[in-house]
Parts: structure tokens; C-alpha cells; sequence
């Protein structure tokens, strides 16, 4: 996913305030929420030297979690800037060579979870750089900080005591549980909440370690889509071309038709030539309009789009996946 971008002069005012601004009176209300927070826990039967351990990475509000929460960049990427920006040839070329030294582990673990490499290639290749980069915050401190400021409060409270579960079920120390400044953790970026519905264990350990084992990151990535109804073998999609211009009403994902139909309308394989399957349903999606680069989704594609909701995440990760394993 796209890196948030702040300007230094602007989080270095903010931090810099946030440091002689913090008054002793928020820092009592600070120390009162997570002696509440403390409390919740421990009645809910977590280990309170557990509990007491992972409070302790907090002390109060981390200001670039704030500055970041706060003030997210409202610009608008077209699809063909986003595709260039996150599908260069590099990206492409390091995932040929981590796969070839990971497919060993990866497949395997992907069949026995109910889908197959390309998708696992495509999210963590596009997600968190082949494993590159998992995040540099503390997941407790982030959403302490989140669940104290008040925007979206419930929420972030309730993935801080999913977190504080997993802590006590011993699948990480509390010191080594990072991920981005939301709380989403490790290479599989999970929330909390994800994380104990999907996370899983591919390596047999009886742990779910998605910050350093690949297999289990490969295993919990597999066991989220294949969850969500991923059809193995399957396409989640591909380019087509448009032999005339499509009405705006029959674009995206939810318009089905069979390719019959489709070809009726126009729509090709890129090379001018037909469907190998009439039956088949899928949707036309043109992110940038008419006259632009323009796909066939179908199944696959609405599972992947289950991970993070966005077209142009979805195309991602099935160009880069497809990119990767099949070439």
C-alpha cells in the first residue's frame, strides 16, 4: 500500500509541542485510560505481568501517530499513476528471484490453506515489499495513542484489547509487536482483529508469527483469502481490449455478464482474438475512464478486494502476482 506522506518541518512542530505542551493534567487522563485499559484486560482473564508489560511501551500519546491519523494527504492517484508507482520492472524482477527461493515454503502452504501463490506473491510483494518492511511502531503504543485521542476511539479501544489477547496467547513479546502507526501488524498487515480470525501457523511451531517466519505470513495471507471464498486455478482477472467504447453503465466490478456477452459488446483478449469460454462471468473494470487501460475481473478479484477494498489494489496485487509466478 501507498507509504503516508507528512512534511518533517510540520510532525517536527507537532512532536516538538507535544512534548513541552503535554500537561500534567493530560498526562493523568492518559494514565487513568490505560489503568482503565489495564483493568478491562485483566478482568477478561489476560495475564496482568502481560497486560503491565506491553502498557509499559506506552507513557503517553505518540504525537506521529496523531500527525499521521490527523492529516492524511488528500490527492487522488489515476490508475495509470498508481500502476506505474507501485508495479515497476524492479518490483517485478525482485519478486522472480524471492520466489524462486521461497516457493519451496510458499506452495505447500498456500494448497493447504485453500489458495495458490499468486496471490500470496502479489499481497506480500505489494503490501510489504517481500517482507522489506513491516512497520516501526509499536502496535500497543499506536493504538493506545488512537484509542485515548478520541477519533474513532471505540474502534481503535477494541483492537487494543485483540492485541493485548494475542500478547497473552504468546505467539510474540510485547516489545516485538510492530507494524504501521494504525496497528496493522507484521508482513500480513493484520489488524488485531484479523489476526486472531486468520492468522495461522505454517511452519508447526504452535505459533502464528507473522513479524519473522515466512511460512506463517505465507500461511495466515492463504488462509485470509481462502476464507473469503478464494477459487483455486482460478484468474482474478486480465487486460482486455475494447473494440468500441463501452456505455458508463456497463463498467465495474458488480456488472457481470458472461463473456458471451461481453464479446457481443465488443470486449476482446488484447490481442484482438475471442474468449476461450463464453460461460464464464466476469465484470469490465476502466479505472480511467474511456480510452484507457481497461480488465476482465471475476471471482478471484472481489476476494482480493476483501483484504483492502480498492480497485486499484486489487489490480495490483493480481498484475504483480500473475507477473511473478507466471512468468
Amino acid at each position: 500500500m501507498l507509504q503516508r506522506r507528512h512534511l518533517l518541518a510540520a510532525l517536527t512542530s507537532v512532536a516538538g509541542s507535544a512534548a513541552v505542551g503535554f500537561s500534567s493534567a493530560r498526562a493523568q487522563d492518559y494514565s487513568a485510560f490505560l489503568a482503565s485499559v489495564r483493568a478491562q484486560a485483566v478482568a477478561q482473564g489476560l495475564s496482568p505481568a502481560i497486560v503491565s508489560q506491553a502498557l509499559s511501551l506506552t507513557t503517553q500519546p505518540n504525537a506521529s501517530v496523531l500527525k499521521l491519523d490527523r492529516h492524511q494527504p488528500e490527492f487522488t492517484l489515476t490508475w495509470a499513476q498508481y500502476r506505474d508507482r507501485v508495479l515497476p520492472e524492479s518490483r517485478f524482477e525482485k519478486g522472480r528471484s524471492v520466489y524462486a527461493a521461497q516457493q519451496s515454503v510458499m506452495s505447500p502452504v498456500s494448497a493447504r490453506f485453500g489458495c495458490d501463490d499468486r496471490a500470496v506473491m502479489g499481497i506480500w510483494g505489494l503490501e510489504l515489499g517481500f517482507g522489506a518492511h513491516d512497520g516501526t511502531y509499536s502496535v500497543i503504543d499506536a493504538l493506545a495513542t488512537l484509542a485515548f485521542d478520541g477519533r474513532r476511539s471505540a474502534f481503535f479501544r477494541n483492537e487494543l484489547m485483540k492485541a493485548l489477547q494475542i500478547l497473552n496467547d504468546g505467539d510474540i513479546a510485547p516489545a516485538a509487536m510492530i507494524g504501521s502507526y494504525a496497528g496493522a501488524m507484521g508482513q500480513a498487515q493484520f489488524m488485531p482483529s484479523a489476526y486472531l480470525r486468520y492468522a495461522a501457523d505454517g511452519d508447526g511451531d504452535g505459533k502464528r508469527n507473522i513479524w519473522t517466519s515466512e511460512a506463517d505470513v505465507f500461511a495466515s495471507i492463504a488462509n485470509y483469502l481462502g476464507k473469503c471464498g478464494w477459487q483455486v486455478d482460478e484468474p482474478w482477472g486480465q487486460e482486455v481490449a475494447l473494440t468500441k467504447v463501452l456505455d458508463k453503465a456497463e463498467i465495474g466490478r458488480t456488472r457481470q455478464r458472461t463473456l458471451g456477452e461481453w464479446m457481443a459488446l465488443g470486449v476482446r483478449r488484447p490481442d484482438g482474438t475471442s474468449f476461450s469460454r463464453s460461460d464464464a462471468q466476469g465484470a469490465v473494470v476502466q479505472p480511467d475512464g474511456p480510452n484507457t487501460q481497461a480488465f476482465m475481473v471475476y471471482h478471484n478479484f472481489n476476494v482480493i478486494r476483501r483484504y483492502n477494498p480498492s480497485d486499484y489494489y486489487a489490480l495490483g496485487v493480481g498484475l504483480l502476482g500473475t507477473g511473478i509466478v507466471s512468468a
